[in-house]
């Protein structure tokens, strides 16, 4: 009998062998990468390369998956600039291993060639803006056959602060003002028009360790991971929040920050039309970006975000989002 399980590491060795015969490969090796909330590995040969990605059955269901696969498919056939869904001999996507939890699931990826980099002269920000566009241009015509989440008040705001709640015990006063800060910023939000906002499956996670520049200054978007419905303003989001820990750090001024993102704002405007409504809830969607992610530190708390998540990290944490909204939202 084997004793229950909530989180294996397979065999590289063995996977290398499983995947060169599903998918016709020769001469690849087989590398883990990250061991988090999924399993990433390498697949690399003289001439090829490819990122295996392994998920927990407690963070992405089989349908899920299926939904990421079926909107990457989907921007692929349109000419979207992506990690993409390699398919195997027999046609399918989605490889399935019997491990000592249960099953998991798995897809194996093209491979994102270039580097992720904070060097964002004027025509790489140009190229994200237009190719962010583009995606969008996708995303919210298709409806997909499988579920993925949707990220609005009650999901990234409401439902997150009361799940969080037993977490912050010693933190009285910061979820206080949590709580409050969460009440003005629902309220602020349900005053936009969303019915005049883009609506579609978005990244919602755009930060640039999920795209890679080439040599050529060609770009690659990769780990859909988190995409879902929502309003498509919270991938712009989600590239500001980028600028913000830029300004943070003291690695930019806020007036050279807020150029760059003009920047990329403009050249997505080439693509695709953003009222400035829409960038007018930057601030607020970020704020509830930080409590959704709150929420998922815990969810996952046993399984990767143990290492970390802890008294400091959230007062540290808590400092961030502070400085987010006291830079940004107007209330």
């Amino acid at each position: 009998m084997i004793f229950p399980t909530q989180y294996s590491m397979l065999s590289t060795e063995a996977l290398k062998s499983y995947l060169e015969e599903a998918y016709g490969l020769n001469n690849l090796g087989c590398k883990l990468l990250i061991h988090n909330v999924s399993d990433t590995y390498l697949l690399a040969g003289v001439d090829d390369k490819y990122i295996f990605k392994l998920y927990r059955d407690s963070h992405r269901k089989l349908d899920e998956i299926k939904a990421e696969v079926e909107l990457l498919n989907i921007l692929k056939e349109n000419g979207a600039k992506i990690s993409y869904p390699v398919t195997d001999l027999k046609g399918g996507q989605i490889q399935s291993f019997n491990a000592a939890e249960g099953i998991r699931n798995g897809v194996l990826f093209s491979f994102a060639e270039g580097k992720p980099t904070h060097d964002y002269y004027d025509s790489r920000l140009q190229t994200i803006g237009r190719e962010m566009a583009h995606i969008h241009n996708i995303t919210a015509d298709i409806e997909l056959q499988n579920p993925r989440k949707v990220y609005d008040v009650r999901t990234t705001l409401i439902q997150p602060l009361e799940y969080i709640k037993s977490e912050f015990t010693e933190l009285p006063e910061e979820y206080a003002w949590l709580q409050s800060t969460t009440e003005k910023v629902v309220e602020k939000i349900r005053h936009f028009d969303l019915s005049k906002f883009s609506y579609g499956y978005c990244h919602y996670d755009f930060l640039p360790h999920n795209f890679h520049f080439d040599e050529h200054d060609n770009i690659t978007f990769f780990d859909f991971d988190f995409a879902g419905k929502g309003l498509l303003a919270n991938d712009m989001m989600t590239f500001y929040v980028h600028f913000f820990f830029q300004v943070m750090l003291k690695k930019q001024s806020q007036e050279e920050a807020d150029k760059n993102f003009q920047t990329f704002i403009s050249a997505y405007r080439q693509v695709r039309a953003v009222s400035e409504e829409e960038l007018a809830a930057i601030p607020y969607l970020g704020f509830a970006f930080w409590v959704f992610f709150l929420e998922f530190y815990q969810l996952h708390f046993e399984d990767w975000s143990n290492t970390f998540y802890n008294l400091r990290f959230k007062k540290e944490r808590m400092g961030w989002i502070r400085n987010w909204v006291e830079w940004y939202c107007r209330f």
